[in-house]
């Protein structure tokens, strides 16, 4: 994930933006000014004049910390957004996503899933099982996965973790 160097306080309007997108973001902080609190992990500051290698380990660092809690991020509009992929889905769809996302990497129950996506009322069995074919398919082009934990629901993982871990093992 890129970081983006801004110079403070010159780029103050555009920190609030990055800030709100989750970006990590790395302040060149003019010498004679107060530099901003760190608002997250994803945040950090090096006052001018700065050594480049200092400069470049700390822009290092909010990249690792970056990959290391990316979680996708569902939009209004039904616009899922993870790992610089977007994937646009049907009301239901999204509905079902959104509780996947708010509970990412963690089991959700078909009970919860299904008056998520028809509050006040129960559809048949397959009218889920339909529907979570579909937003599996359309994950088929990003790292999300959608797994069936028999007997308890679904979890949404992301599956560029196990890979890279078996790479590990290996």
């Amino acid at each position: 994930m890129d970081v983006h160097v801004l110079r403070w306080p010159a780029s103050e309007n555009q920190l609030a933006s990055l800030r709100a997108e989750g970006v990590p973001r790395l302040l060149v902080v003019d010498g004679d000014v107060s530099p901003p609190v760190p608002f997250d992990d994803l945040e950090d500051w090096v006052r001018l004049p700065a050594d480049q290698a200092d400069v470049r380990l700390r822009a290092d660092t909010l990249a690792r910390r970056a990959r290391a809690r990316q979680v996708p991020a569902l939009t209004p509009e039904g616009l899922l957004r993870f790992q610089g992929q977007v994937v646009t889905f049907s009301p239901v769809e999204a509905a079902l996503v959104a509780v996947l996302v708010a509970r990412f990497e963690s089991v959700v129950s078909r009970r919860d899933l299904t008056q998520a996506a028809w509050p006040g009322s129960a559809p048949d069995r397959n009218a889920l099982d339909v529907h979570i074919s579909r937003v599996r398919r359309r994950l088929d082009t990003t790292n999300l996965r959608v797994s069936t934990v028999r007997g308890r629901g679904y979890m949404l993982t992301d599956s560029s973790d196990s890979v890279q871990e078996l790479a590990v093992n290996e």
